[in-house]
């Protein structure tokens, strides 16, 4: 447990100190009320719109750990939910409509999976060419129109509550716990892990990596499923040009911040939604902190910048040659002092 806990403690740390930041120009970012049998306040604010990058960091973390990428998740998300939308408003109920939505995404992950793991195409390219076919996709669904929905039961999924706190919110909590605990209380963490680190040796060994690969970009395909009908839900309406887009940035840079290498291997699940907890907190707080919205995207380019910096390997390197040169020099000083002395 401590050694888990000291993995994220570099992301809990930078999540506070920026949250004490954006305190320090919005006094209320901390506060939470109470209001018709629901929390209310920036901080839970934070949670429900971070939900989606948040979902789709979690799949993201899985593929990077293979040393894959995914640049297709956002488009996923315009998919599943320009279907969703189309099924709940045709009147297929909730069941089916939800089945489709993940079935969309399972599918999209299942298509890349094949590309790179069948076909042997890199994964940059193989998703990228979902990423720029499928939101055509999603407007031949939605037949290039925001296509709206009155449902509350589908509603639900974006603006609904659940113990009192934002749905969305409790389903990205939720999936990152399942997840977690999938990978770590299953061989199945040390597999991805093993492909990451070196897949040729892995096969070798008698890991099924072509399989695994597979399923890897079908949990990131599901992953975004659910951030498309948390978004698509959240305002009653696909919207296929704006759903989701440039999102697989955000989903990627929340991986990185959460410490998690692009070269695959070792990876944390929790690190990754801190991760993107941190960049809705930065977009949040640029927001509340009244500052133009021309400067939000340098300001908060810069204030990730920082965080990459202060969380690099090779700093916290130079930090300890630092300290071992420092303690070596007190100890030739004393040495030299005991000389003296004799």
């Amino acid at each position: 447990m401590f050694r888990s806990l000291s993995r994220i403690a570099p992301q809990l740390i930078t999540l506070g100190a920026i949250v004490l930041l954006v305190t320090a120009f919005f006094p209320d970012f901390i506060l939470i009320g109470y209001e018709r049998e629901r929390l209310v306040g920036p901080i839970i604010d934070v949670l429900k719109r971070g939900a989606p990058v948040a979902l789709l960091a979690i799949g993201m973390t899985l593929v990077i750990a293979t040393r894959g990428i995914d640049l297709s998740v956002g488009t996923v998300m315009a998919i599943s939910g320009a279907i969703g939308a189309w099924a709940i408003s045709s009147g297929l109920g909730l069941a089916p409509t939800l089945a489709l939505a993940i079935g969309a995404g399972l599918l999209c992950g299942l298509w890349n999976g094949c590309l790179v793991a069948v076909i042997g195409i890199q994964p940059i390219v193989a998703t990228l060419i979902l990423m720029t076919s499928g939101r055509g996709i999603a407007q031949l669904i939605t037949e290039g129109r925001i296509l709206t929905f009155s449902d509350p039961s589908f509603a639900f999924f974006g603006s609904g509550t659940l113990f009192g706190m934002p749905f969305p919110a409790v389903l990205w909590v939720l999936l990152a716990l399942v997840v977690t605990l999938l990978m770590r209380r299953t061989a199945l963490g040390i597999l991805v892990e093993a492909i990451g680190v070196n897949r040729s040796a892995s096969a070798l060994a008698g890991v099924n990596a072509r399989v695994l690969l597979i399923a890897v970009y079908m949990a990131a395909g599901l992953c975004a499923a659910f951030a498309g009908i948390v978004a698509t839900a959240d305002i009653r309406g696909a919207d296929a040009n704006n759903t989701g887009l440039w999102l697989e940035l955000d989903a990627i840079l929340a991986v990185v911040i959460g410490g998690n290498s692009l070269l695959g291997g070792r990876f944390s699940i929790a690190a990754s939604v801190i991760g993107a907890m941190i960049i809705q907190t930065i977009d949040t707080g640029i927001l509340l902190a009244g500052f133009p919205s021309e400067y939000n995207l340098v300001i908060k380019a810069g204030l990730v910048l920082i965080i990459l910096v202060v969380q690099s390997p090779n700093l916290a390197q130079s930090w300890r040659f630092v300290k071992d040169e420092s303690r070596r020099r007190r100890e030739r000083s004393y040495e030299a002092r005991k000389e003296l002395r004799s």
